[in-house]
């Protein structure tokens, strides 16, 4: 059987739900992948950055093709733009984001959920740092004698709730230079927040056009495919923060 759709009006970009009564249907997984040099991890999140800035800037990506899909998106994070759509028979997509760096926009992205699963690869550069927020704790891949490292996690209280509303934030982080996956169940609270210039993610929806059929959609965007759990974006302070380990 189907799964019920998740919002309340399928087309709404900025569709926000109780934070107060969210509770999260699973949990997120995490598995470190590597870690490379400055230079080579430099020049590998440039190469997906320039794709994502040179879709931006090119009119046929902007303009929806003949089944109306736009390839070139803004998302909260980050400018996205479609790699590999979806077509008959063939449900899966492919997105690259070029992460936002917060201390120069200024403000966080918010705590949000998807109509469907995701797979995401994060990718850092030098002298810059990805966190990783949920709503639930994290569950780390950890395979002696193969993952590289163990991601550094803290909580903290999550910010501009309404009164009398507290929720423990569960982060974690991804150093520079680094690659990360996230497995995203259906409906699992997440954020990301690059703190510095060098960021990417390549991030593959499984079910995307099962997704926007259930939902009924009227197409392929990635911010109705999404439901807020806060309405105003937190000052940048509030997801800057990258606390020594102790």
């Amino acid at each position: 059987m189907s799964p019920d759709p998740m919002k309340a009006h399928p087309d709404d970009e900025n569709e926000i739900h109780d934070i107060a009564a969210f509770v999260d249907p699973a949990r997120n997984v995490v598995t470190p992948v590597m870690q490379l040099s400055e230079e080579l991890a430099g020049q590998l999140v440039w190469a997906f950055a320039r794709i994502v800035r040179a879709a931006h800037g090119s009119r046929a990506a902007r303009t929806p093709d003949e089944d109306g899909i736009t390839r070139a998106q803004e998302f909260e994070e980050g400018d996205v733009y479609m790699l590999e759509r979806p077509f008959d028979g063939y449900f899966a997509s492919r997105y690259l984001m070029d992460f936002y760096n917060v201390e120069e926009r200024g403000i966080c992205s918010r705590m949000h959920l998807h109509t469907g699963l995701r797979f995401v690869r994060m990718m850092t550069g030098p002298g810059t740092t990805i966190r990783v927020g949920s709503l639930s704790p994290f569950l780390v891949t950890n395979v002696p004698g193969v993952t590289p490292f163990i991601p550094f996690q803290f909580e903290d209280e999550l910010p501009d709730l309404p009164q009398g509303v507290e929720r423990t934030r569960y982060n974690l982080l991804v150093p520079p230079n680094s690659f990360v996956d996230m497995q995203i169940p259906r409906g699992v609270s997440h954020q990301f927040n690059a703190i510095g210039p060098n960021a990417v993610i390549d991030s593959v929806h499984p079910e995307e056009s099962i997704e926007t059929f259930r939902e009924r959609m009227s197409g392929f965007k990635m911010l109705a495919q999404t439901i807020f759990l806060t309405e105003d974006r937190p000052d940048a302070s509030n997801c800057s923060d990258l606390r020594e380990e102790e």
